[in-house]
């Protein structure tokens, strides 16, 4: 069975696309860009800022730039059970949501950081993705250094 994945755009508008819609694109990546060929039809897009741990994406498309937020099947069973990672378990450890080098850590240890801050930037895939902070904290430790290679779920920052 594919999974589902649901956008919303501008946190006005809803769209859902199954694994099978999405594997029938045509996708070039370079960088933080994207050309989509889908029935035909060209769409140039660009990956202006990314939030993988709460999977929200500025994205530019043909110059207009969208905020789009995506979950996934389990992201809504979870929601609607009543659950929630935020209102369960306060966030200590920041891990890499997936393997990549790390081109800049703007934190120290010891700083305070308010929820959303950057806390590093990952590259991943050709893409620069930003680790921001889940909520405010002090960082504890640093667990990485810049241009150091980096596997998923590996420990990056420690929060108190």
């Amino acid at each position: 069975m594919g999974q589902n994945l649901r956008a919303k755009v501008n946190d006005a508008h809803d769209f859902e696309f199954s694994e099978a819609e999405i594997q029938s694109l045509d996708v070039q990546e370079s960088k933080n860009k994207l050309h989509i060929l889908q029935n035909n039809e060209s769409v140039q897009s660009e990956i202006l800022k990314s939030d993988f741990l709460n999977k929200k994406y500025n994205i530019k498309i043909n110059a207009n730039t969208y905020v789009v937020s995506i979950k996934n099947d389990l992201d809504l069973l979870i929601k609607e059970m009543g659950l929630s990672l935020a209102a369960s378990q306060v966030v200590n450890d920041i891990k890499a949501p997936m393997p990549g080098l790390i081109l800049d850590i703007n934190v120290s240890e010891g700083d305070e950081v308010s929820e959303g801050d950057q806390l590093l930037v990952l590259e991943a895939m050709k893409m620069e993705n930003a680790i921001t902070a889940p909520r405010n904290a002090v960082i504890k430790s640093i667990s990485v250094n810049k241009s150091e290679t980096v596997t998923k779920n590996q420990l990056l920052i420690e929060m108190e």
